[in-house]
């Protein structure tokens, strides 16, 4: 269907250009991918894109949904609203150095557009200011700025739309020109990119964004200016029409050349990227402190929220320095490891595929690990911030195996868990999906896992696993609210069995025990407690004094969850 094009930067603008921008990422991400060389050559700018801008439409698309229940009068919400849902979004779902830096270009935006104290900048003098700041503030959050990378693109982008008159549409196409221009000069910046015969990954996809944005506002397709070359390597040929590699289906020549400059033994081991919660001052300690520890330095974001970006050879001092700062979380430590597909030497053979593992979406860090010591990848899902199908379909594809067992944990993912195990099938991986609702379900089918056994036994033994495990949570009331027990108020304490408020009191330790006594009442061997970082002390030992003197031949295990929304989960199987 052809788009309607936008008149104004609204926020149905807002929302348009986020859906428009993450197919078109979908598209290309493979394309992206491919040509990735600088400043690691890991193949991943193409998927770290599509889930930075997946990150940032879902923030919007909730803000859209809020306001159609009743939050704004005409179910509407303003350009400020959906300009900073988009911002937030990104910054909290930003991916890879690139996405890290699309994450700031769009908050540069957006601290043009949601402006308080001015007129709505929804104009095409709005849009210029906005690209403005966008390509500034990206290249201000950059530590080592370098030339022929998506802040050249960024820039050159913002340099056309100032000369460009008429309306959103005009400067949209200007900028969308600009950065096609600016793209197809990389390689001759960039040493890596030149030797390789492929232009900069990232700013081929911001230059896809930007193609999103004329298509926002003028409903056509956008199309690279003839005589540009932009695309070329994206096409499978070197800047001098050389065929690509046949060795590496997707690969541009030379890509595998250049890889020792930047995954080889000379550049940093290890990626790592965190939220942050901090003060201005401390982040700038940290900027100073990190750039010390390694390269490709990137903090983006503002307002006591950041996303820390950095490789480096020491992983842990990193984190240490983000503790030092603030509150880390969210944290993912990356290996740039031989498996990788730009980083192998011509003789070296990719790793071998594992032929089953188990993929596992987890609430909290103290439960990430017990998963991951049983074998299993983790997805931590912060409380607030469930993961994108793309980041389910990424720990997929990093679990490198033949067979996958998807466990959701939540009942709210299971769409999204079916939505990532029907991509990763398209891609020719097995995916058995187990719908468990909670993670001491998953815990449960984890137990009984065994990889040596033929898949579709081993999934059915999984699920009756998790399927026999009931399962409940003790936590605490946000608002006054309706539910299968009465009214609750903010404040109480609700205990959940099986989704379903079943207890309201006023003390943790008592809601728990009267939940525990109405889950064992129906009888059970094990029962499973999981606590939050918030949990009282002593209820652990409450609660398994209670089964000892109540239930004989009921044994009981206590994990410590971490920050995980919730103030105890109980599993009784």
């Amino acid at each position: 269907m052809p788009q309607v094009p936008q008149t104004f930067f609204d926020a149905l603008a807002v929302r348009t250009w986020c859906g428009l921008a993450l197919r078109a990422l979908g598209r290309a991400r493979e394309e992206i991918d491919a040509i990735n060389v600088y400043p690691v050559a890991d193949g991943d700018t193409g998927t770290n894109l599509y889930l930075t801008v997946e990150s940032a439409a879902t923030a919007v698309e909730a803000v859209f949904t809020g306001h159609a229940a009743g939050a704004a009068p005409h179910g509407t919400p303003s350009l400020a609203d959906a300009a900073r849902a988009m911002a937030h979004g990104a910054l909290i779902g930003a991916r890879g150095n690139s996405g890290t830096i699309l994450a700031q270009l769009l908050r540069g935006m957006a601290q043009v557009l949601a402006a308080e104290g001015e007129g709505p900048h929804t104009d095409a003098a709005g849009l210029r200011l906005a690209l403005r700041r966008a390509a500034d503030s990206a290249r201000q959050a950059v530590a080592r700025p370098v030339e022929g990378t998506v802040l050249s693109v960024a820039s050159a982008a913002a340099d056309a739309a100032a000369d460009a008159e008429g309306d959103c549409g005009t400067v949209a196409k200007a900028a969308y020109r600009g950065a096609c221009t600016a793209l197809a000069a990389t390689p001759g910046q960039l040493a890596v990119l030149e030797r390789a015969g492929v232009v900069d990954a990232g700013g081929r996809g911001l230059v896809t964004v930007l193609a999103a944005l004329v298509e926002t506002f003028t409903g056509e397709t956008a199309a690279a200016p003839s005589g540009t070359g932009a695309f070329a390597a994206v096409e499978g040929r070197d800047h001098a029409g050389g065929q690509a590699d046949p060795q590496a289906p997707g690969l541009p020549a030379g890509v595998e050349s250049c890889a020792d400059e930047g995954a080889g033994s000379d550049g940093p081991a290890f990626e790592v990227i965190y939220l942050l919660e901090a003060e201005d001052a401390a982040v700038a300690r940290l900027r100073e402190r990190l750039d010390a520890l390694g390269d490709s330095l990137v903090v983006v974001g503002g307002d006591g929220l950041w996303n820390v970006h950095v490789h480096v050879d020491d992983a842990g001092a990193a984190v240490e320095a983000g503790v030092e700062a603030g509150r880390p979380h969210r944290i993912r430590i990356t290996h740039f490891g031989a498996d990788d597909v730009h980083a192998r030497g011509g003789g070296s053979p990719p790793r071998e595929r594992v032929q089953r593992a188990v993929v596992a979406v987890v609430p909290g860090e103290g439960l990430a690990g017990l998963y991951t010591e049983a074998g299993a990848t983790a997805v931590l899902a912060r409380p607030g911030e469930p993961p994108a199908s793309g980041e389910l379909v990424q720990a997929v594809r990093r679990a490198h195996a033949r067979e996958v067992v998807l466990l959701p944990n939540d009942a709210d993912l299971r769409h999204t868990a079916a939505a990532a195990a029907e991509q990763a099938r398209a891609e020719g991986i097995r995916v058995a999906l187990i719908p468990t609702r909670s993670a001491v379900q998953g815990i449960a089918a984890l137990a009984v896992h065994e990889p040596d056994r033929r898949f579709d036994e081993d999934v059915v033994a999984m699920t009756s696993a998790a399927g026999a495990t009931r399962y409940a949570e003790v936590a605490v009331a946000e608002r006054q609210s309706w539910t299968m027990a009465g009214i609750c108020q903010a404040g109480d304490v609700l205990g959940l069995v099986d989704g379903d408020v079943a207890v309201i009191g006023a003390d943790v330790t008592a809601v728990a025990e009267t939940v525990l006594d109405r889950m064992l009442a129906a009888g059970g061997e094990l029962v499973t407690l999981v606590l939050g970082e918030e949990a009282p002390e002593g209820v652990a030992e409450r609660l398994e004094a209670r089964v000892r003197e109540a239930y004989l031949a009921v044994d009981t295990v206590v994990y410590r969850g971490g920050r995980q929304g919730t103030l105890l989960l109980i599993g009784v199987e």
